[in-house]
């Protein structure tokens, strides 16, 4: 009865805690965020253009079936290779085992129009494995069939090899943590190992599977560099044209939308698909299962398994970029190089931090309100990374732009001041738009660390006099150190790899080591592209460590 009576007196200060003044400040800050697509979103209450009648006319059909076919084809791929991975690594135990599980990870340090172009160089005519051939058999040209790489079956492989990792790893995490007891009594039943992976297995796996299919997905629609590269058309590379060649806003933008409601579906999917792993997983009950040995020729099997797609995605990427590296660094790695480097740390290491405030201030908003229209744009904040960088560079442009336009004729008329674009073409802009693609990273780990401590500290903290921004400074960021430090690195290595964002709104004579690899390999200078690529991928292993390291914490 005591404590019912004290109840209202201790939880009506601490609703009072969050201000009117927190309630606006993160509804202005959510806003910001989402505001570049809803600017995007809103062309399409425009007229169509005659630009628009053209892509329809001509190209938007081929821009459809390509994107399509394209997800069609990584979607396949990454379910191939993803799967077997994951049932050999979570269920079994082999010679190597430790090893490859790390192994099959790395490919997520490289990004695929990094692969794409270390894989031009070797397979195109004049690579070492045709130059081979050639000489083997004494052929001359046109004389034999080779695969073309540069074809969308190229672009295909090239995302399934990259982007494969997300599937392995939310199906190997969920067989790890909840199927033991259900194998054992397949097991049990007398079900052989294949019986047991098409009617037990995939059937169970299925939504985080569907899931790590929807990720790959997402990246592959968001792509610039891999498909321009490899000369197919898709929608990233008609919004670039839309813009860029015929300086069409409206109908990029439009274009985007289109886009963007496709990945947005996806995202939605991806969202259903995580609740269904939940009911999947319903308590802490489970445990996990004792790995079956594996001896002999099964063995060998396992190992090749795991084995070959690391090869591929990893392994060979990186030894000839190490080749060409050693050729040309003597000449690539200058001045040049390193202001490229400084320049890629520098706008990474401002769009982290910047990231890591937004994301703190809303992670924490989230969880000291029940206000559900503040959650909700809180949760909406988070889209931008389910979105292509080409789209939010676009919508991005568009908002910076109309500011400056506002702002040159405020000054004029008012002031009689002849300003320049002071938005458009800046660092700033650059690194709100990497803020906008890549909150989602920050928010969530910087929310998972803040869910770990105890309420009751919140409620002791505002019961000695404290608000919430001193409970925030002094209590919850020394407990979530490590939290930040992990999401400020994520967010660091997926601004240094991004491209499409970058090279739409770079400043004049600003370059990255991203843009640099993009304009080398570009103009055939495959081996001169090298050093910076290597750079990002060594860049990214770090991440994708610490990513193993987290997982294998999470699954004691």
């Amino acid at each position: 009865m005591a404590s019912s009576m004290l109840f209202p007196r201790i939880t009506l200060p601490l609703r009072r805690n969050f201000s009117v003044g927190w309630f606006f400040t993160i509804t202005i800050i959510t806003l910001v965020v989402i505001s570049p697509l809803i600017v995007v979103l809103q062309f399409n209450l425009h007229p169509h253009t005659d630009t628009w009648q053209h892509l329809t006319d001509y190209v938007l059909t081929e821009y459809i079936t390509n994107s399509l076919l394209l997800a069609l084809g990584v979607a396949i791929g990454t379910f191939i290779i993803g799967v077997p991975a994951a049932w050999l690594c979570a269920l079994y135990s082999f010679p190597g085992k430790r090893i490859l599980e790390v192994l099959l990870l790395l490919p997520l340090a490289i990004p695929a129009y990094i692969a794409a172009y270390t894989y031009t160089g070797i397979l195109d005519f004049s690579g070492p494995v045709q130059s081979y051939i050639r000489e083997t058999f004494d052929w001359g040209y046109g004389e034999y069939w080779f695969p073309e790489i540069r074809s969308l079956g190229g672009a295909i492989a090239m995302f399934s090899f990259a982007l494969y990792p997300y599937v392995f790893l939310l199906t190997r995490s969920t067989l790890i943590t909840q199927s033991s007891s259900i194998i054992d009594a397949a097991r049990s039943l007398g079900a052989n190992n294949i019986e047991r992976l098409f009617s037990i297995i995939i059937p169970l796996a299925r939504p985080a599977i569907a899931a790590g299919v929807t990720l790959a997905l997402m990246e592959t629609l968001a792509d610039y560099g891999t498909v321009q590269y490899f000369g197919v058309d898709t929608f990233t590379t008609g919004i670039f044209r839309t813009w860029f060649g015929f300086g069409e806003a409206v109908t990029a933008a439009q274009l985007s939308s289109i886009l963007m409601v496709t990945v947005f579906a996806l995202f939605l999917l991806e969202q259903r698909q995580r609740k269904r792993i939940r009911y999947h997983n319903p308590s802490n009950a489970t445990h996990k299962g004792r790995e079956i040995p594996l001896h002999g020729s099964h063995a060998i099997f396992a190992i090749i398994a795991c084995i070959l797609p690391s090869l591929f995605g990893f392994i060979i990427p990186v030894l000839q970029l190490s080749d060409w590296a050693i050729d040309t660094a003597s000449t690539m790695v200058d001045q040049q190089f390193w202001s490229l480097a400084f320049n890629s740390f520098f706008l990474a290491a401002c769009a982290a931090l910047a990231t890591l405030v937004i994301a703190t201030i809303l992670a924490y908003g989230k969880r000291t309100s029940k206000n559900f229209l503040l959650n909700s744009l809180i949760n909406l904040s988070a889209m931008g990374y389910a979105v292509p960088g080409t789209i939010i560079a676009v919508g991005t442009l568009i908002i910076f732009s109309t500011m400056d336009s506002w702002l040159i004729e405020f000054l004029d008329h008012q002031f009689d001041i002849k300003a320049e674009l002071i938005f458009t073409g800046t660092i700033f802009a650059l690194v709100f738009a990497h803020t906008v693609r890549f909150l989602s990273l920050g928010l969530q780990t910087v929310g998972a660390s803040l869910s770990k401590i105890n309420h009751s500290i919140d409620e002791a903290s505002q019961l000695l006099g404290s608000n919430l921004y001193t409970t925030l400074r002094s209590i919850h960021l020394p407990l979530i150190r490590s939290g930040l430090l992990t999401a400020a690195l994520l967010v660091f290595v997926e601004v240094m790899k991004e491209l499409p964002a970058t090279l739409i709104m770079r400043p004049f004579n600003f370059n990255t080591l991203a843009v640099r690899t993009y304009e080398l390999a570009s103009d055939e200078r495959l081996a001169d592209a090298s050093t910076a690529a290597l750079a990002i991928v060594l860049t990214g292993i770090i991440p994708v460590i610490l990513l193993n390291i987290s997982i294998k914490a999470n699954a004691r």
